[in-house]
């Protein structure tokens, strides 16, 4: 685990330090973080995750450039998915992952199209150290521990490289703006989604929000000083091909279908603090598997 963490870490460093050549500087910052406990109150399948974005740029002014490799995001992952009781697990259910994940993205705009290209690469299983953080917090705010046969038959260690492409465009009805979109993903899962966002209220076009994998809630990475509240509704359904979160070898299918619905609303106040929270209704990811589940987001800003 050490050697990872010593790995990613020299990884971040070369890379922030190639997004900061050719007179680049962080334009924009975000963090969020997504747990089922403030969404249904459970604790199983998308258990937890936190998403970060650093985004370097010549300059922002209110929209991403048109050529690619100008714009360029830092991102980094990590998630928890477990199955519904770490102790006991019933027969069918899916298996404990971890996952860390490093990538490098491009924004550009062009033609009233917004793209998102780049690539993630996602280190999975006990080497990700996420079984151990998951058995320390439940330490601390009370919860089963995980049993050695889960552990044992945890996705396994793996380096997963994952391309992943996302085009959308906005259209503004008024005091409404209505964004479809369509995304694909190859590597750690390979699927294809389709779905739109709605924003009602005080998100501007000179913001730049950035998609949390696992929920689809868009969070704010570049900032334009808005004080109010936004309302944001989703919506989005893909087709599945594979993942190596539901390998073959747990006995586990995937289902071909996964249906996700959110909610969110902005707040942010004079002084510049703000807040957002999400809650995301995800659709049934295996064969098996007996009912969604409900997952809560949030970002914050403090000013002082």
């Amino acid at each position: 685990m050490v050697r990872l963490f010593a790995w990613a870490l020299g990884v971040c460093l070369v890379v922030t330090g190639a997004a900061q050549a050719e007179g680049r500087y962080r334009v924009g910052y975000g963090l969020v973080f997504t747990n089922d406990i403030i969404g249904d109150g459970h604790d199983r399948w998308r258990s937890g995750s936190v998403a970060s974005s650093r985004v370097y740029a010549p300059g922002w002014n209110g929209t991403a450039p048109a050529r690619l490799g100008e714009m360029l995001e830092l991102r980094f992952n990590g998630e928890i998915i477990a199955p519904d009781d770490v102790s006991t697990p019933a027969p069918g259910d899916r298996p404990f992952a971890g996952a860390l994940s490093l990538g490098l993205h491009s924004h550009i705009a062009r033609a009233g199209m917004e793209y998102a290209v780049g690539a993630d690469l996602v280190v999975t299983g006990p080497q990700t150290g996420l079984d151990d953080f998951q058995g320390f917090l439940h330490d601390i705010v009370g919860g089963d521990d995980l049993s050695a046969g889960v552990r044992r038959n945890q996705v396994s260690d793996g380096f997963h490289p994952t391309a992943v492409v996302e085009a959308g465009r906005s259209f503004d009805l008024g005091g409404v703006r209505l964004r479809p979109f369509a995304e694909a993903r190859a590597g750690i899962e390979t699927l294809v989604r389709a779905g739109a966002d709605i924003t009602i209220g005080n998100l501007t076009r000179g913001e730049l929000l950035v998609r949390e994998p696992v929920t689809g809630q868009r969070y704010r990475v570049v900032r334009e000083d808005a004080p109010g509240y936004a309302f944001i509704l989703g919506a989005d359904i893909a087709h599945v091909e594979d993942s190596e979160l539901l390998p073959s070898r747990s006995g586990v299918q995937v289902e071909e279908t996964r249906t996700r619905v959110r909610g969110g609303v902005h707040w942010e106040g004079q002084g510049g603090g703000a807040l957002f929270y999400g809650v995301t209704w995800l659709g049934e990811e295996f064969e098996g598997q007996r009912e969604g589940q409900v997952v809560g987001s949030l970002q914050f800003r403090l000013r002082f």
